[in-house]
C-alpha cells in the first residue's frame, strides 16, 4: 500500500495465532503501548459465563493497575446464539468509534473466520439460513450436492467452497436466497491494516497446551460446565459450543473418567490449533499478509510485533 493511500484508511492492528499462542498478552500489550483498545474476535467469549472454557483470562488485560478496554467480550448470555454477520457489524461500529477518538483497534484473537470477513467482508454472511432447505440437502452426497449448485447461475456461486458438505450445502442456500432476492452493499470504513501472527513450534504448542488444560480444570472448568447446566443452557447447546464444553458434557453424562476426558481434551485441542493454522495459511493464499512470529519468548514477541507494526505505519510500502 502506498503512503497516499494509507492516509485516507484508520489502521488496523490484528494479532492472531492458534490456541494457547499467547496472543492475547502480547495484543494487551501492544494496546496499552500504542494507546489501543482490543476487540476481541474470538466466537465463544461474545458469551457471559463462558469464562474458563474459552479461557477469558481477564487479569491479562490489566497492566500496572491500568485497564486496557475490550470489546466484544461477555455481549450475550450463554445458550444464546452469535454468528459471522453479527460479529462484522459490531466489529465495524467499534472500529469506528474507537478511531474517531484517535486511538489504536487492535483485532486479537483465534476465529479465523471472524477474522477473514473482516477482510473479505463478503454481503453473503448476511443471508439469513434457510432450515427447510437444509434438511432437503441433508442426506445428499457431495457429488450430488455439486452438481446442484451447478444449476445456479454462476455469479451467485462464482466464490462458493466445494470442499465439504456443509460448505456446497451453505452454497446452494446463498444461490437459492440470491435467485430471488437482493443484497444492498453496505459501506464500510476502509482501514490500513497490519497482521501480526503468533507461530509456536508444534511441540511447544502442544506443552502450551497440556499446561493450560491441567490449570483450566483446577480453576473448575468441570464446575463451571455444571453451573451452565444448572443455569438453563442445555447440554445441546454446550456440545455445540465444541471443544471443552463438548467433553466436560461428556463426562459429566458417564462417557469417559476423569482420566480420559484429560486424555481426549487434550487431542482435541491440539486438532483444533492445527485446523487453526490451516485456517490462517488460507487467509495467506487470499491476500491478507501476516507476518509470523515464532519465538517463544515474551519479549521477543513483543519487540518484533513493534517493529513490524512501526515498520508498517511509518514507512508504507
Amino acid at each position: 500500500m502506498d503512503r497516499e493511500m494509507s492516509e485516507y484508511k484508520k489502521p488496523l492492528l490484528v494479532v492472531l495465532g492458534p490456541t494457547a499462542s499467547g496472543k492475547t498478552k502480547l495484543a494487551v500489550n501492544l494496546a496499552n503501548t500504542l494507546n489501543g483498545e482490543i476487540v476481541s474476535a474470538d466466537s465463544r467469549q461474545v458469551f457471559e459465563g463462558m469464562d474458563i472454557g474459552t479461557g477469558k483470562d481477564l487479569d491479562e488485560y490489566v497492566i500496572a493497575d491500568r485497564k486496557v478496554p475490550y470489546h466484544l467480550i461477555n455481549i450475550r448470555q450463554a445458550g444464546d446464539s452469535y454468528n459471522v454477520n453479527e460479529f462484522k457489524e459490531d466489529f465495524y461500529s467499534i472500529f469506528t468509534k474507537i478511531s474517531d477518538r484517535n486511538l489504536l483497534p487492535v483485532l486479537c484473537g483465534g476465529s479465523g473466520m471472524y477474522i477473514h470477513s473482516i477482510f473479505q467482508d463478503h454481503q453473503y454472511t448476511a443471508i439469513p439460513p434457510n432450515h427447510t432447505l437444509r434438511a432437503s440437502l441433508s442426506d445428499l452426497e457431495l457429488t450430488v450436492l455439486r452438481e446442484l449448485l451447478s444449476g445456479y447461475s454462476h455469479k451467485f456461486r462464482a466464490h462458493a467452497d466445494l470442499s465439504s458438505r456443509k460448505r456446497v450445502i451453505r452454497a446452494i442456500e446463498v444461490s437459492d436466497y440470491l435467485s430471488s432476492n437482493t443484497l444492498e452493499k453496505k459501506e464500510r470504513p476502509a482501514f490500513d491494516s497490519c497482521v501480526v501472527g503468533l507461530a509456536p513450534e508444534i511441540d511447544q504448542r502442544r506443552k502450551k497446551i497440556i499446561d493450560r488444560l491441567s490449570v483450566r480444570l483446577k480453576k473448575g472448568l468441570i464446575e463451571e460446565v455444571e453451573e451452565l447446566i444448572a443455569s438453563g443452557v442445555s447440554k445441546d447447546k454446550l456440545i455445540f459450543y465444541g471443544l471443552e464444553y463438548k467433553f466436560v458434557v461428556a463426562y459429566l453424562s458417564g462417557k469417559f473418567n476423569y482420566n480420559e476426558l484429560q486424555e481426549k481434551l487434550t487431542i482435541a485441542i491440539c486438532q483444533f490449533a492445527k485446523r487453526q493454522m490451516t485456517f490462517f495459511r488460507k487467509m495467506e493464499k487470499d491476500g491478507v499478509k501476516i507476518n509470523w512470529i515464532d519465538s517463544p519468548d515474551q519479549a521477543e514477541q513483543f519487540a518484533w510485533a513493534m517493529a513490524i507494526y512501526n515498520g508498517h505505519f511509518n514507512n508504507p510500502v
